[in-house]
């Protein structure tokens, strides 16, 4: 079984493929000032309550966009399974162009999620990554990054809202019962889930203008499967697909 690990800003996922196949995905949060002998400990301790066995993994892959962490999840995985995981990054095969101002500036989680779209579902493409930052990327026939949109997530606007106001609360992110609020917390629920789905329908209507075609639109990311369903737009959405796009350039590098 190889091991993909996506380190994302505020949580990190973890997934196990036997050969293209995800058996199991995780999640923990983020902390940064964690140690490598606390996320060893964490990792085994989800991993067992999943009931996932220590001794079934014989590779693992890391994309990361948290720098501090590289070091410290490395080393977790090498205390854990005594092996060296690769890392997305310069120098890594990936079987994707990306054509644009500083390719190294690109996102590892960015990269993963082209190279699963033009690998699972052809291109060109749209892709919206729907994480602690929303990341609309488009991809070219030739299967070639050509560049992306990055807009604040969901749940950083939901948290502004009532960490920058005096007088609204936190609230769960749920769907609420209309657009039209008819109490405070579902006035913001309303303007998070619905305001979301509107930007990206207006975002999907000017890319395409711009590209001059229609391009299939693939969502993926924890928070898509709650926005994407309001959406006019036709969007598969792809929970994992940063995961089964390190899958793939594990492939490609072994």
């Amino acid at each position: 079984m190889i091991l993909t690990i996506d380190i994302g800003n505020s949580n990190i996922a973890l997934g196990g493929f036997v050969g293209s196949e995800l058996s199991f995905v995780v999640r923990i949060s983020t902390e940064i000032r964690k140690t490598a002998d606390e996320y060893a400990s964490k990792i085994l301790g989800i991993l067992a309550v999943r009931g996932i066995e220590r001794q079934g993994i014989d590779g693992a892959v890391i994309s990361s966009v948290v720098p501090p962490l590289n070091s410290v999840i490395k080393e977790a995985v090498k205390t854990i399974w005594g092996i060296e995981p690769l890392f997305v990054g310069p120098g890594v095969k990936t079987g994707i162009n990306i054509h644009c101002d500083t390719p190294s500036s690109v996102g590892a989680d960015i990269i993963c999620a082209c190279v699963a779209s033009h690998s699972l579902y052809g291109s060109p493409s749209l892709i919206v990554d729907m994480g602690t930052a929303t990341k609309m990327t488009v991809m070219s026939e030739k299967g070639a990054f050509i560049g992306v949109s990055i807009i604040p997530g969901v749940l950083m606007g939901l948290d502004a809202l009532s960490e920058n106001t005096a007088q609204l609360p936190k609230v769960e992110l749920e769907v609420p019962r209309s657009v039209i609020g008819k109490n405070t917390s579902d006035s913001m629920r309303s303007g998070v889930i619905f305001g979301n789905a509107a930007m990206i329908d207006g975002m999907i209507d000017r890319i395409k203008n711009e590209i001059g075609a229609e391009l299939p639109v693939y969502a993926t990311g924890g928070v898509a499967h709650l926005i994407i369903p309001h959406c006019k737009h036709s969007i598969t959405i792809d929970e994992n697909l940063v995961l089964k796009g390190l899958n793939i350039i594990y492939g490609k590098n072994k």
